[in-house]
């Protein structure tokens, strides 16, 4: 399956941050919306970067607590960002994110931002799809 298929059912809204707002800004942002990473995207909509909780704390540890009101999106988001494509399969998705220990994936279409999963989406999706088929194998068994 696909990783549209997860889009199709989480939907595809993505919360965005430009790379010059500040890390309080981003963090406050993080926070009011109860997720774990920003996608930092450019004016024409291209994906810039992402900005994990983990980058923040990362400049937290490096520069202190006064920063995060100066210091811009730009200067702690992980950068290229590791994207993926709506065509690309769930069981590779997963395995790229546990390779890159990366929790978070914008997906593109064209260059531009199409949606994002997190591990925790795809865990979820596996799990459905294996109770589903276990389910069909129950009732198969029963049937038979």
């Amino acid at each position: 399956m696909t990783i549209a298929a997860v889009l199709q059912s989480k939907g595809t809204k993505v919360a965005t941050v430009a790379r010059d707002a500040t890390l309080s800004e981003a963090a406050s942002q993080l926070n009011r919306n109860k997720i774990g990473a920003l996608v930092v995207v450019g004016a024409r909509g291209e994906v810039e970067g992402v900005l994990s909780e983990r980058d923040i704390v990362s400049c937290l540890a490096a520069h202190g607590d006064e920063q995060l009101g100066r210091r811009k999106v730009a200067d702690a988001m992980t950068a290229p960002a590791i994207t993926v494509g709506p065509d690309s399969e769930v069981l590779s998705a997963l395995a790229l994110m546990t390779a890159r220990r990366i929790r978070h994936l914008p997906v593109v279409t064209e260059g531009r931002l199409a949606g994002i999963v997190s591990i925790g989406d795809l865990v979820k999706w596996r799990i459905d799809r294996i109770e589903r088929e276990a389910e069909a194998m129950r009732t198969y068994i029963q049937t038979a």
